[in-house]
């Protein structure tokens, strides 16, 4: 526990200097106004500099992925930065690969517009927006997850199956300003109106807590998106799809898009890890899915099955049970096979060799990774 304290509390200190800094600097330097070049003339902005990158982009509605709300703590707004903007800073190293350094990847949130700058972003972030939403529903899917549902009014919202959108979490009890969390999107993109997340209670959590005892139906709420690379392949590859929990989410999304666009016939074998028959949810939906989806085959595992559940599925960890299917009842002589993973790092980590170990190449695993 000392070895973790030491590391937040330098953090800590670090980002109330750096703070200190910025309010400093915007009152004792006037920058006046300064041009952003993006994507080689693609876009430009003519905005006042003195702010961070990712804070004067989104007051000029182009919205970066930010799941820590601009504090430097998530690592993922990167952006390529064209121009000299100085070194990496401290703040930001730890989130670079080598890579990464040598191409001059920064964060957005640390790096200040002080002069004319030139960056590089993905297209798809121009479609970003932010959305007033209102809450249409909240239900309880199991007791520890709620499947929140938003009406976007006027508003559509255009994403492919996988990405995932910003809550904006308003100013209460456990902090004084707002902050962004992220969440896979598990709606489908055909209902282009609404937008669903699925909120698994994280004890202590800013957003999960803020959801799960303060949000009402009929609220409004601000949501930022679609962002993320998340996505099937448009092939014919047979999917692996392993997940647990609110893991959910995408995988819903996709298996209704696929039934939603006509892609039918594609192989699907998902796998879906839970404790016991208590956070095991959606069982209905996705029996459904797999009368109308012929090739969508849906593997529930409990990893500890309690006497008098009546479970008669398949037992043990999800990894040892993707294992056996693997090597006992899934036939890829024809086909390539493809790995979609949606979960903690750990539980991703140990997929992916199970997946190595069985003929799975790395360059075809996907993966959408919880923060």
């Amino acid at each position: 526990m000392e070895l973790l304290i030491a590391p937040l509390a330098i953090a800590g200190i670090a980002g109330v200097l750096a703070a200190f800094i910025v309010v400093v600097d915007m009152v004792a330097n006037n920058y006046g106004e300064v041009t952003i070049d993006i994507n080689d003339g693609k876009k430009e902005m003519t905005v006042r500099g003195g702010a961070p990158l990712l804070v004067t982009l989104s007051s000029e509605g182009l919205y970066l992925p930010s799941a820590c709300g601009g504090r430097g703590s998530c690592g993922a707004c990167k952006c390529k930065i064209t121009s000299d903007v100085g070194p990496h800073l401290p703040t930001e190293t730890p989130y670079m690969s080598p890579e990464e350094l040598k191409d001059n990847i920064r964060l957005a949130c640390q790096v200040k517009v002080k002069a004319d700058i030139g960056i590089e972003i993905p297209e798809d972030l121009f479609n970003v927006k932010q959305f007033n939403a209102t809450v249409k529903s909240i239900k309880d899917v199991t007791y520890d997850i709620k499947e929140v549902l938003f009406d976007l009014g006027d508003e559509t919202v255009n994403f492919e199956a996988g990405k995932y959108i910003q809550l904006v979490i308003p100013p209460y009890n456990k902090i004084k300003g707002s902050t962004q969390r992220a969440y896979s999107m598990s709606s489908r993109p055909a209902n282009r109106n609404q937008i669903e997340v699925l909120v698994r209670l994280v004890p202590g959590g800013i957003a999960t807590t803020y959801v799960h005892e303060h949000l009402k139906e009929g609220q409004k709420m601000d949501l930022i998106g679609p962002f993320g690379d998340f996505r099937r392949t448009k092939s014919d590859s047979i999917m692996l799809c392993v997940a647990g929990g609110s893991g959910m989410a995408p995988f819903k999304s996709m298996l209704n898009d696929m039934l939603d666009t006509g892609e039918l016939n594609r192989e699907v074998w998902y796998f879906f890890g839970a404790r016991t028959t208590k956070d095991m949810f959606y069982m209905d939906e996705m029996k459904v899915l797999e009368e109308k989806l012929p090739n969508f085959h849906f593997v529930p595992a409990l990893s500890e099955p309690q006497e008098g559940d009546g479970w008669n599925g398949p037992t043990g960890l999800i990894t040892d049970v993707l294992d056996s299917y693997l090597k006992e009842k899934i036939n890829s002589e024809e086909k390539v096979l493809e790995g979609y993973l949606c979960g903690s790092p750990g539980m991703i980590g140990a997929c992916n060799n199970v997946m190595n170990d069985n003929g799975v190449t790395q360059d075809n695993v996907y993966y959408d990774k919880f923060a």
